[in-house]
């Protein structure tokens, strides 16, 4: 877990980086180059104004935790100008990094109903039948090791998602017990992996931006994906091409004259 120095010690490098260039660090194998004027201008969604303070604060995160924003493991998320931004990890970054953990042992998760009986049911998966009603959901992490599970429980009225006039946003309408049931995955997986996971958090835990479909968004255009390791270069100005001449206007090709053609015999002068 970094301490206070070394965040510190980030983000006053990264001050320095804004004012003379890239954010350089290593992600997957692979070394990412980052911009102020990049994220701003292609690694933003909802179209918000975003502080100087909001970019370094998504620069911090994506480099201390090794995330490359162009493969959608990290967004930066703001609508209006006075709300503040959202930084969201990825879905597929949790899984994968759970994965590569050696301690890692697997895990279980799933959702938690009132039974018409009034009983309360912990079942694994994301099913819920008629007659009950979703208050939650749980979720084990199994630690090599470990004779306990890292366990969670969280509650549906604490994260379902909501617009701003009160009603249940569409994402929570739909699943609202595979959204739960993911929140308490990626709980579990902080609690279980601090060093992991520090810091990052999914999208159905965000209430503001749960029913943004972040994995059908095209967040880079092509060009980008292609030279977003590259250093930024210079527009090579294209040189206007020579006027065409109408075939109207263009004279016919002069019979070429051998010099000395009239001093030859007639067969052997050249053919116009």
């Amino acid at each position: 877990m970094a301490g206070k120095n070394e965040i510190a010690g980030q983000n006053n490098q990264l001050a320095i980086e804004k004012e003379f260039g890239l954010v350089e660090y290593e992600a997957s194998g692979e070394m990412i180059k980052l911009s102020f004027p990049t994220v701003r201008r292609y690694l933003v969604s909802g179209g918000g104004n975003v502080t100087d303070q909001e970019v370094m604060m998504f620069l911090t995160l994506c480099r201390y935790q090794h995330l490359n924003p162009f493969l959608r493991e990290a967004y930066l998320i703001k609508y209006g100008s006075n709300d503040p931004a959202t930084i969201v990890t990825g879905k597929d970054v949790f899984t994968k990094r759970a994965n590569a953990a050696p301690d890692y042992a697997g895990k279980q998760a799933g959702v938690v109903v009132l039974a018409e009986s009034g009983e309360i049911i912990e079942r694994e998966g994301s099913m819920v039948l008629p007659k009950e009603t979703l208050v939650g959901g749980w979720a084990k992490v199994f630690i090599k090791g470990n004779e306990t599970p890292e366990y969670i429980s969280v509650g549906l009225d604490e994260y379902i998602g909501r617009k701003k006039d009160g009603t249940v946003n569409s994402q929570w309408s739909k699943k609202p017990g595979t959204m739960i049931r993911k929140v308490a995955v990626v709980q579990a997986l902080r609690e279980a992996f601090p060093d992991r996971f520090q810091g990052m958090y999914a999208q159905e835990e965000m209430h503001e931006v749960s029913d943004i479909r972040l994995d059908t968004q095209e967040v880079v255009a092509r060009e980008i994906e292609q030279n977003a390791n590259s250093v930024p270069f210079e527009a090579i100005e294209e040189k206007p091409a020579p006027p065409t001449i109408p075939k109207a206007q263009a004279k016919e090709k002069e019979p070429v004259k051998v010099e000395g053609e009239q001093e030859l015999p007639d067969f052997m002068k050249a053919e116009g």
